[in-house]
């Protein structure tokens, strides 16, 4: 039974492998820190936190996250740690709220192997404070018990630590947050909330074999795939670990899509254009359609007929709910992401485990000099191994097992995604027309892990784009181990720039989506010959400096106009004839023609540019741009970084892996670029008769 704590209640553990789950409703960060019998930290060494998530028998988050798993192995402590302190504060200079007053009371529950919750507490009273010790796990007469601590600090971590009397407290404080916000910075958006009934249905496999260290859970199987990922089930329809702005998606799948210049479903800055969910909801304007059903969305179609007991389900393209095909295929790519990412958790966990339990044992033969006499010593080290060696065989056949279904449901779904989510290889652009309608998401590439990189998984981003996309033309290596000159770099980022802009260009309506280049030296004019040639670019390249400071001008007074507009309440007095689609500026060779003005445009534009229409994309070496110091580092951090090659810089906003991104070329030789943007001029002259 779950012993519901309040503050300063202890309860006994009889477990000594936990899970410690954390929920705050809004981003923050957990660590722990452990400490002697007098509660002292002795050192940095003894503190889990983001920049450094694993200690013995510890690991913590490695992302600011809404819901945090922390593992916890009582056995593997260090005899000298007599307390572990759970820690949670929110994060600074990412925009969130300032204090725990400001968000709902955090809940804190105590889970064993098999998800059983052992003791919960709910951290009230809190108003000022921005950190606060959630509870400790402590020592007893040999005994390990729990109890409610509660205790904040209106001076955040750097208090916190220091009341625990770590004498680094102020740097190891400063050194969190920078963890955490370079995190965020490299974090993939997560999908936006979903309902309950809006949950995929999927079959359960058999339970995973072996424990998890990993910050995920334990034992047990996902409800989505069946994807073994240790314990209990986790809270799947929700974005577990929004880790950075963008990922703040608030709308529904029932929130209808912007018809013009807007923030867009996943924009949360209530300053500028929003949209409703439901009629009368009080934003400035209301998108919603009269007739638009604003409930619960419909069950997915009938599957396929239910697998015999043991067997995996007959993977079914659109299993999760949704409003459209559409909506329910991004939702099952989603779940496949998420259950990939937690699948792959629990076999590293098992795998640290194993790998910690084999020293141990060894640790403790060796400690005893008569072990070491005769054979003892040889046939404790061979039992050792051979036993982390079944522990990793069991968790390699869970993870074989999973990934198998996965890869199933990719080859039913990778061909019935519709043109906004497919690769350019797929067939669906053959019959490629000009849609009617905006999609709710696009494809920007495909991501995978080295336990599985046949594996792809299709990474898709709302739109419109809620941050501009920075194409990486530095010294990226391929994960293939090989390297490209500057010339190449540069050329291969253009290339992938071109690629995008042309699908955001196919995927809207006719006229709804506008793209400018500014390209000073004129070193990308080869490979933006498609933009051009076809005629879909507004107007041609600009170069030099003129060009570069009429298209910054033009972009940033059309920001100003939007939203002076939007926050009058006066969105119908904007000068006749003016443009109101989706506009996209891609820069070349950044920083190359551009001077201090035109840098602050540049960020203006970032930061204030997508709530009104008008995104950025990059082609840039951010070391070129060391130039400007660090003024530049708010612009790299409000774009996310893609690469023109294979490179493990994504995480992911579960558990935080290193995914590796494929960035979506066009395959060799294909004319299917030419051919769709060729048919897209012709739907926007069309358009302009």
């Amino acid at each position: 039974m779950t012993a519901e704590l309040v503050r300063g209640q202890n309860h006994p553990l009889s477990q000594t492998r936990l899970e410690i789950r954390v929920s705050a409703g809004k981003p923050i960060v957990a660590g722990a820190t452990l400490s002697d019998e007098h509660g002292t930290v002795h050192g940095v060494e003894w503190v889990a936190h983001p920049g450094a998530p694993t200690l013995p028998g510890l690991e913590v988050s490695r992302q600011a996250a809404a819901d945090h798993r922390l593992a916890v192995d009582l056995d593997a402590m260090p005899d000298s740690v007599h307390r572990i302190s759970v820690l949670l504060a929110l994060p600074t200079g990412v925009g969130g709220p300032a204090s725990f007053g400001a968000v709902a009371a955090p809940f804190v529950a105590v889970t064993g192997l098999d998800g059983t919750e052992v003791a919960s507490y709910t951290i009230t009273g809190l108003e000022a404070e921005s950190s606060v010790v959630a509870l400790e796990l402590y020592r007893r007469q040999g005994a390990w018990k729990v109890r409610a601590i509660g205790q904040g600090y209106a001076g955040g971590l750097a208090e916190l630590l220091a009341d625990q009397g770590l004498a680094e407290a102020q740097q190891l404080a400063s050194g969190i947050n920078e963890a955490v916000t370079q995190g965020m910075a490299r974090s993939v958006a997560a999908p936006p909330p979903r309902t309950a009934d809006a949950d995929r249905s999927r079959q359960t496999a058999s339970p995973a074999v072996g424990p998890d260290q990993s910050g995920s859970s334990y034992g047990g199987t996902s409800p989505q795939t069946g994807a073994s990922y240790g314990g209990a089930s986790p809270q799947t329809g929700q974005a577990p670990l929004p880790s950075t702005p963008q990922t703040g998606q608030t709308p529904l799948p029932d929130t209808p899509q912007p018809t013009s210049f807007t923030g867009g479903p996943d924009s949360a800055d209530s300053s500028s254009v929003t949209q409703s969910a439901a009629p009368g909801s009080g934003g400035p304007v209301d998108y919603s359609h009269p007739r638009r059903r604003n409930a619960a969305p419909p069950p997915p179609p009938p599957a396929a007929p239910p697998a015999r007991p043991g067997q995996p389900a007959t993977p079914v393209a659109g299993d999760a709910s949704g409003w459209s095909m559409d909506e329910r295929l991004y939702n099952q790519v989603w779940g496949m992401f998420e259950d990939l990412a937690r699948t792959a958790a629990s076999y590293r966990s098992a795998v640290d485990f194993a790998d910690s339990r084999m020293e141990k044992e060894l640790d403790q033969v060796l400690s005893d000099p008569r072990a070491r006499i005769g054979g003892q010593g040889d046939a404790a080290r061979e039992a050792a191994q051979t036993k982390r060696a079944q522990l990793i065989d069991q968790a390699r056949q869970s993870l074989e097992r999973d990934v198998a279904q996965l890869t199933a449901e990719a080859d039913v779904v990778e061909p019935a995604l519709p043109a906004p989510y497919a690769r350019w290889d797929n067939p669906v652009w053959h019959a490629y027309r000009v849609p009617m309608e905006m999609p709710m998401a696009v494809r920007l590439g495909e991501l995978h892990l080295p336990e599985c990189a046949e594996l792809r998984i299709p990474m898709l981003v709302r739109l419109p784009l809620e941050r501009g996309l920075w194409i990486d033309s530095g010294r990226t290596g391929s994960t293939d181990g090989t390297f490209t000159d500057s010339h190449d770099r540069r050329r291969l980022g253009m290339e992938t720039a071109v690629a995008h802009a042309a699908r955001l260009l196919a995927v809207h309506p006719a006229g709804e989506f506008t793209v400018h280049v500014i390209d000073p030296a004129g070193s990308g004019a080869q490979a933006l010959a498609p933009l051009v040639q076809t005629g879909v670019l507004a107007t041609p390249p600009a170069h030099g400096a003129a060009g570069v400071t009429e298209v910054l001008a033009r972009l940033t007074q059309r920001v100003d106009l939007v939203q002076m507009a939007v926050r009058g309440g006066a969105s119908d007095a904007l000068p006749p004839g003016f443009d109101t689609s989706q506009q996209l500026l891609m820069v070349n060779d950044f920083p190359h023609g551009f001077d201090d003005r035109a840098v602050n445009q540049l960020r203006y534009l970032a930061d204030e540019g997508p709530a009104v229409g008008v995104h950025l994309m990059m082609v840039a070496d951010r070391e070129d741009a060391s130039a400007y110091g660090p003024l530049l580092d708010p612009l790299w951090r409000s774009l996310l970084r893609l690469t023109p090659v294979a490179d493990d810089h994504l995480a992911d906003p579960w558990v935080g892996h290193c995914w590796t991104y494929e960035p979506p070329l066009v395959p060799p030789g294909s004319q299917v670029l030419p051919q769709v943007l060729t048919q897209v001029a012709a739907a926007r002259r069309d358009l302009n008769r």
